[in-house]
This record gives structure tokens, C-alpha cells and sequence, in this order.
């Protein structure tokens, strides 16, 4: 599986689009804004220069994207403002994988521009300038010392490829670690994981400049076992509803058996853990958020589990489906999430489960 070619949200902006099925993500972003803001305060406060350099990974297409730069564009004129600073000049850096749905982003800038006029004065939007960076994060990006900020959310847990040593026998009947997994499977993934964020981290440190700063957003786990039903059930269950497809005859057993998923989700203690060994940065804060699995028990709707069940499956069908089809194909997508909706009302009738967020503060060591 060559994970850079084929990983990406669903694009545009129809039912199954990630635009219109990202609320999960849109609830995590808000309940770190507050942890965004006090990072760019500190930033400005470090730093009294005519232009930021700023970097949002992972950017994806869709609300969220704007609603990320445009969280910190506020943040950085909040900041300029209590600090009795001009605002400096922003440039804003969008990365995702080439596959991404750039067009869409290409097509909603106007729009942006023209937002951030009517709030912020006519002339503002000529301080700001906005690019597409396509690319893997697990590498070089942007020239040397050239951003002062980086911003990711929920990009981090994807990793830049199935670990090697997974073959179609390692975790049969399966598309991701469960609590069965053998223990040399679950190494591999957190192994992966450690290699790809040390990467990572790594490239950012040369991109960044002395004093700068990042905040990631991440899925992951309270518990130290990576296996645990809190950071692979849903996988899990969608596992399930591939599974009930070869029943009918729908997908090759062969199929299912050969298909794993590129994503890990580590604990607060491993995300440390690598950064400290790393190096070049130093952590600032580290937290755990929590939300449900469809995302509107955060807005207060009441709980309805045929609802979320179905809401759950169009958010996990708009990040996953992708990868599905490069395997599958795409003749049984319709009925794999049909399927794997009713599969997750039932378990959610018992069990109210939320995705756990790591959100982690760093500084780039000087």
C-alpha cells in the first residue's frame, strides 16, 4: 500500500465528502483553541518581526481548514493587540498529501479573503498570504528556518506506511490491532509510529526557527496498552462489517485478510517519550480530550444511538473510504457502511465511547 498516494479524506462537497462529515474534528479543534491561543500569545510575545511564517499540516479540504488558519489569524491579531504591536504580514502554509482535494481549498480562497475583509478591514487581506505545499509531512517541506508556527490536527495517527513486518497472516480477519493482536504486531505498529513522528519531528526542527512553536492534535490513548477497545474498537468494528460482506459473498476473504490499516494511536507517555528522545523541542503541554465518536454530544443533541450509529459511520466513511477502495473497489462501499453503521448503533446502545485526543504544546529548543 503506498500510503502518500492514496491517503486522503473524501473530497468535495457531497453527502459523503469530509466536508460535510468532519464535526469529530471541528469538536477537537475548538476545545484546543484555547491551548492554540496561549501558545501564539507566547509566540508573539517572543518575537517582534514584520512576518510569520505559519504551517497547518494535514490540512485536509473542507470548513476545517479555514477554520483552523482563521482560528490563528485571531489569535496572532489578539495577541499583536494586547502586546501594543503592529500585526505582522502572515504567510500560511497548507500541507497535505498530493492527493488532497486542493481544488476545493484553490476555490474556497476568494471566499476566505473576502470573510477576513468584512471582519478584519478591506486591507487586511493583502497581510496575508496564503499557499498550498503538497507533500509528506515525514520529510522536508519548507526551507530552513522558516516558520515560526505550526499547527496539525488529526493527522499525526496516520502513519507513513503499514509497518513491514504485518502480512496478510499477522492479524487475519482483522484490518487493525485488537486485544487478540499478537504481541509482535503491536510492537511493529508502535515501532512505526515512533519512526514516523521522530521524522517528523526532525524535519520540523529545521524548518522552524529557535523559540518556535507547535501544536498537534492527535488521536491516542490513556492506557499503555495499544491493543485496548480505547484506541481500536472502532477499527475494530468496521473490521466487522467487512467481515459480514465476505459472508455474503461481496469481498474476497483474501481481500479482507491483506488490507491493514496505516494509522496508530499512542499514548501521552510514548508521544513524550519520542520528543524527548528526538531532542530538538521541548514540551510545553500535554492533554487529553475527549470526543464522542459522532461528535454532537458535545453540542448537547440528545443521544439517539440509530443516529449516531449512522452518523458515525458518514465521518469514518469520509477519512477511510479512500484506502477501502484502493483495495476493495468500490462496488461495495455503499453496503459496507450501511452495514457498519447498524454495527455501531448496537455497540453504542451499550457503550457510550469517545475518541481520545493527545494535544501536546512544543517549543523549538534554541
Amino acid at each position: 500500500m503506498e500510503v502518500d498516494r492514496i491517503l486522503r479524506m473524501v473530497g468535495g462537497s457531497g453527502e459523503s465528502s469530509y466536508a460535510n462529515n468532519s464535526s469529530v474534528q471541528r469538536v477537537a479543534m475548538s476545545k484546543a483553541k484555547p491551548i492554540v491561543h496561549k501558545a501564539i500569545f507566547d509566540l508573539c510575545s517572543s518575537f517582534l518581526t514584520e512576518s510569520l511564517g505559519i504551517g497547518d499540516l494535514g490540512c485536509s479540504s473542507g470548513p476545517n481548514t479555514f477554520l483552523a488558519i482563521s482560528e490563528i489569524i485571531d489569535a496572532i491579531e489578539g495577541g499583536s493587540r494586547r502586546l501594543k504591536r503592529p500585526v505582522p504580514e502572515l504567510q500560511i502554509f497548507l500541507n497535505d498529501l498530493p492527493c488532497n482535494d486542493f481544488n476545493s481549498i484553490s476555490q474556497s480562497l476568494p471566499e476566505f479573503y473576502e470573510k477576513l475583509g468584512k471582519e478584519k478591514g478591506e486591507g487586511y487581506f493583502k497581510s496575508c498570504y496564503v499557499a498550498a505545499v503538497p507533500g509528506s509531512f515525514y520529510g522536508r517541506l519548507f526551507p530552513r528556518r522558516s516558520l515560526h508556527f505550526i499547527h496539525s490536527s488529526y493527522s499525526l495517527q496516520w502513519l507513513s506506511r503499514v509497518p513491514p513486518q504485518i502480512t496478510s497472516t499477522s492479524i487475519k480477519g482483522n484490518i487493525y490491532l485488537t486485544e487478540s493482536s499478537p504481541g509482535f504486531v503491536v510492537k511493529a505498529y508502535s515501532d512505526q509510529f515512533t519512526t514516523d513522528f521522530q521524522l517528523f519531528l526532525q524535519s520540523r526542527s529545521e524548518e522552524i526557527v529557535p523559540g518556535g512553536r507547535m501544536v498537534l492534535t492527535l488521536l491516542g490513548r490513556t492506557t499503555l496498552d495499544a491493543s485496548s477497545k480505547e484506541a481500536c474498537y472502532i477499527w475494530k468494528l468496521l473490521g466487522q462489517a467487512l467481515h459480514d460482506l465476505v459472508l455474503m459473498g461481496l469481498i474476497e476473504k483474501e481481500k479482507l485478510d491483506g488490507f491493514n490499516m496505516p494509522y496508530y494511536a499512542p499514548s501521552g507517555e510514548e508521544l513524550r517519550e519520542a520528543i524527548e528522545k528526538e531532542g530538538s523541542f521541548d514540551v510545553n503541554h500535554l492533554d487529553t480530550i475527549q470526543v464522542s465518536w459522532d461528535g454532537s454530544q458535545e453540542y448537547g443533541t440528545p443521544f439517539d444511538e440509530v443516529q449516531s450509529g449512522l452518523n458515525t459511520a458518514k465521518i469514518m466513511r469520509a477519512v477511510a473510504e479512500p484506502l477501502l477502495v484502493s483495495h476493495f473497489g468500490v462496488s461495495s462501499m455503499d453496503k459496507v457502511f450501511e452495514r457498519y453503521a447498524e454495527i455501531v448503533a448496537q455497540h453504542l446502545s451499550s457503550y457510550k465511547t469517545k475518541h481520545v485526543n493527545l494535544l501536546v504544546t512544543l517549543t523549538r529548543r534554541c
